[in-house]
């Protein structure tokens, strides 16, 4: 049986999964990998760490005994999850991040599709700060150990006014 092979570096699923133990430890236990692709993260994440972790991506293409839901992910499906997860997550970075107003939440942004003009990767993790700022958020950026240029992320925590401000509707891209 040959290993599976996946774009960039290797590395940062056990360092993601490791850090998400570090920090959440059993505060979390059922885990949404957005966008996951094959789901070699929530893998990871199940098996080494004992987390109930499952993709979310339209194209329900995970590797046999990983569990996933072939659909887009919206922030209205947070409800159901401890954590959102959002590595590399393109399209899906923005309910990633509207999923931060009522869940904890860690997105490692990648390709632009947060807004229409052209942003760099600082600028691209500057605008998500600027929208958890906006939403009353708690976050806090981390640069991971593994072979980058897309390895910085925000860790995220809602807050009471986050909650609100999700409950009420008023997070949408305007």
């Amino acid at each position: 049986m040959g290993r599976k092979k996946f774009h960039g570096d290797p590395a940062r699923f056990d360092v993601l999964a490791e850090y998400i133990y570090d920090y959440f430890g059993t505060s979390v236990q059922y885990v949404a990998d957005v966008a996951g692709g094959q789901g070699m993260l929530s893998r990871v994440l199940r098996k080494q760490y004992n987390y109930e972790a499952e993709v979310i991506d339209p194209r329900g293409w995970t590797m046999k005994g990983v569990p996933n839901c072939a659909a887009e992910y919206l922030s209205s499906m947070a409800d159901y999850y401890d954590l959102i997860i959002g590595l590399h997550a393109d399209q899906a970075t923005r309910p990633v991040a509207e999923s931060a107003l009522i869940r904890p939440a860690l997105i490692i942004p990648c390709c632009n599709f947060w807004s229409d003009e052209k942003l760099g990767r600082d600028e691209f993790v500057e605008a998500i700060e600027a929208y958890y700022r906006e939403h009353e958020v708690s976050y806090e950026r981390v640069h991971f150990a593994f072979k980058g240029p897309k390895n910085i992320g925000i860790v995220s925590t809602p807050t009471e006014a986050s909650k609100k401000i999700f409950a009420a509707g008023t997070f949408k891209k305007k």
